[in-house]
């Protein structure tokens, strides 16, 4: 079976082949082909991928292309990971949003809306290719964020065929069986709400109730994602662990105050790094060395990781080692959102149900939003398909939260299909992001000149 990445000269490419490469014999993968429309970083970061995933396993055959319909051409299944306008798109929205004192971060409030503009445009057309080529049941996993907003659209334009993925709650399932000290399978836990807007719950182990346990532990808060939230907040939430980026709810002012008292964005960080990579890797033959490639190429990567979430935050960077390639091969695959794809084929493929975190229709499992209303839930996956699980009664404070944010979703949505102006506005107005109607106006004026090329004219 053939597997088409969309995106396949990102950076994150050398962890993907990994994961694919690793798993590809149980998920029934023979082909994986790497697209990318810009040729200079798929030449250069898709062939390092490509170099890894065949060390990884010989037998699977890996291709090139910058051609969309080649790429998509008999798929049985694709991964989209893409970023229109690069890193200057993300500078660019980061930036415009600071000028106005709300916060850019590039899938939640104005940077997920600017990001957005620029992100269903082009999904919508490569989904539109799958149809006419991809094989009859072709299943896309769209990683591309802002991955809810972005899923939802697509299901809203009847691409039935697309799911959501996101690798924050697989993460976050690890730093918690950590915490524990159990393996990772012991562990089952239920996620609810919205991608980048989610709460955990029902943690157990071999099916007993551990959330006490977890609750009380230290390392709770040393050594996993809540080291940025202060235990008070989360039993003011009822005991519930939320996702990560709901630091950007719950402490925005703080998070624009530490990124306006940096010297750059994570955006501005992200492309320093990034140019400084292309450089240093064009000067290297990577079919000559790959060594030399790799080292170069996680000597840069492990700048990026190490600096993840410190300007929002204030906090101290990360420590993340740089291996050869041996090493990398060596060591335990996290998985990450190709992992997660993986799981997915794998539990089709054999008919072993198992439970992942996906970006889904909630179809009747919460009763507060509607049956088409794209939700990130834990779902059972089997031959049949993806099936959400029940979503306990929502609090009020959670609930207030994913109502108002799906509203904005779905407005967003709406502003891109429909080409309104008006729309876009509201959406940017109810966020609690923004919450301002001039600046609401302000911003949607500066992303819709920008990325017009992608949306057209906004009427």
């Amino acid at each position: 079976m053939k597997l088409t990445v969309l995106g396949g000269g990102g950076v994150r490419s050398p962890f993907l082949t990994k994961s694919i490469a690793l798993g590809a014999a149980d998920a029934g993968i023979t082909e994986v082909v790497l697209m990318d429309n810009d040729e200079t970083k798929l030449y250069r970061y898709g062939k390092l991928a490509k170099l890894i995933g065949e060390r990884c396993n010989p037998a699977l055959r890996f291709t090139l292309t910058a051609d969309p319909e080649e790429a998509i051409r008999d798929a049985d299944y694709i991964i989209t990971t893409i970023r229109g306008e690069a890193d200057e798109g993300r500078v660019f929205d980061e930036r415009t949003a600071l000028t106005h004192g709300v916060l850019g971060q590039e899938t939640t409030g104005a940077g997920g809306f600017a990001m957005a503009l620029r992100s269903i445009p082009i999904l919508r057309g490569y989904c539109e290719l799958a149809k006419r080529l991809a094989k009859p049941g072709v299943l896309i996993f769209n990683f591309t964020n802002p991955s809810g907003l972005v899923t939802q659209a697509l299901r809203t334009l009847g691409f039935d065929m697309v799911y959501g993925v996101c690798d924050a709650p697989s993460g976050f399932h690890r730093q918690l069986a950590d915490v524990l000290g159990v393996e990772r399978e012991r562990l089952t836990m239920r996620c609810w709400g919205l991608n980048h807007l989610s709460w955990f719950d029902s943690f157990q182990v071999d099916g007993e109730d551990v959330t006490a346990q977890l609750l009380s532990a230290p390392a709770l808060y040393w050594d996993t994602e809540m080291k940025h939230f202060d235990p008070e907040l989360i039993r003011l939430s009822g005991n519930l662990l939320p996702n990560e980026y709901l630091y950007f709810y719950y402490y925005s002012d703080r998070a624009v105050k530490s990124i306006l008292a940096s010297s750059k964005t994570r955006g501005e960080t992200i492309l320093e790094i990034n140019q400084k990579m292309h450089r240093a890797m064009a000067k290297i033959d990577i079919e000559q060395d790959l060594e030399a490639a790799f080292h170069c190429f996680m000597l840069h990567y492990a700048m990026r990781e190490n600096s993840y979430f410190t300007i929002e935050t204030g906090g101290a960077p990360k420590n993340i080692d740089v291996p050869t390639v041996e090493e990398f091969i060596r060591q335990p695959d996290g998985g990450g959102y190709a992992g997660v794809a993986l799981d997915f084929i794998k539990a089709q493929a054999t008919g072993k149900t198992i439970q992942m975190v996906l970006s889904v229709p909630n179809n009747g499992a919460c009763p507060y939003l509607a049956d088409e209303d794209v939700m990130e839930l834990t779902c059972e996956i089997d031959r049949a398909g993806a099936h959400p699980l029940p979503v306990p009664e929502i609090p009020p404070m959670q609930l207030n939260l994913i109502r108002t944010i799906k509203l904005y979703e779905n407005l967003t949505v709406e502003a891109i299909l429909e080409k309104s102006y008006e729309k876009a506005v509201q959406a940017l107005t109810i966020h609690p992001l923004v919450n301002s109607y001039p600046i609401a106006q302000s911003l949607v004026d500066a992303y819709k000149e920008r990325y017009k090329g992608y949306i057209g004219e906004l009427v």
